[in-house]
């Protein structure tokens, strides 16, 4: 065995080729270029003289020790984003930056004027936003706040319900006056119903609410929900949406009062170590009042 430690850079590029599943995947991550990330893995194989991949014509394929060995990089990752973490939590400047990740709809619609008011009260604070619906980790430092439209459960970290947004069927007025104005659940299937293509959603959320949706009888499917949004603004059929966005864009109609649809919960969430950290703990008390300010209003 060398006696020398790999440098901790050959066991990030070994990690990222493990989870992006080749060199270019990993490469884009890093922000390397391929033929680096190719070197890494060379020297490291060459200081732990042992072979971690499969040389092929598409690519790379981890041997068994590389998946082994990767679960221990793994751990040191974290155990490194732990530390990092709790020196981020002695801050005490006002100043840097904070990351926030918000689903699309609530980054498109809702966080502009939020995020406004934020530079008004921190100058010297900047905000990065990463619209997604997908859950970003926070325990791998991916944001720093999240705001959530459903409960945190990882022990980690430090979380408060804001508020509660309600939810309708809605649709344009250009398209009910083509179309009529649905009186009853049953009457959908006769309209054009906009929805999730892949997401099951709306039709486990409809089981719940006792009728039975399938993905055929949306008209229009499309698993952007910020998409799904503009086509019902644009008078293409009818669907479901926050009631302080209906009421907030010209010629939505909330539709179907007896449907009574569950609201979404607006969850604000930090790492306990960040919540120590005074532009961080800064951030996540002003936007927890602007969020509740806002959905107050409307909700």
């Amino acid at each position: 065995m060398n006696i020398y430690s790999p440098d901790w850079a050959l066991w990030r590029s070994f990690a990222a080729v493990i989870e992006e599943g080749s060199l270019s995947g990993a490469a884009r991550v890093l922000g390397l270029s391929q033929p680096t990330l190719g070197r890494h893995i060379e020297a490291l194989e060459e200081t732990l003289q042992t072979s971690l991949f499969e040389r092929h014509l598409k690519g790379l394929s981890p041997r068994d020790v590389a998946l082994r060995i990767y679960e221990q990089v793994e751990a040191a990752k974290l155990a490194l984003t732990e530390a990092e973490l709790m020196a981020e939590g002695t801050t005490t400047a006002l100043s840097g930056s904070v990351r926030i990740t918000a689903s699309t709809v609530m980054s498109h619609y809702v966080m502009p004027r939020l995020i406004r008011q934020l530079r008004d009260d921190f100058p010297a604070i900047q905000i990065e936003i990463v619209p997604t619906d997908s859950p970003e980790n926070l325990l791998l430092r991916e944001s720093d706040i999240a705001i959530r439209m459903f409960r945190p459960t990882q022990l980690e970290l430090v979380t408060k319900k804001i508020a509660e947004t309600p939810i309708s069927a809605t649709a344009h007025e250009d398209y009910l006056a083509r179309a009529g104005t649905p009186a009853t659940a049953a009457d959908l299937f006769s309209h054009d119903l906009i929805g999730f293509d892949r997401s099951d959603l709306l039709i486990s959320g409809a089981r719940q609410l006792g009728f039975e949706l399938k993905r055929t009888d949306f008209d229009l499917r499309t698993d952007s929900q910020t998409l799904g949004f503009e086509l019902i603004k644009a008078g293409l059929g009818v669907g479901f949406a926050q009631n302080i966005l209906i009421d907030e864009t010209p010629g939505l109609v909330p539709i179907l009062p007896d449907i009574r649809i569950p609201p979404l919960e607006i969850w604000l969430t930090t790492h306990r170590e960040l919540f120590t950290s005074a532009r961080i703990r800064a951030i996540y008390d002003r936007l927890a009042e602007l969020l509740r300010i806002r959905f107050a209003v409307k909700g």
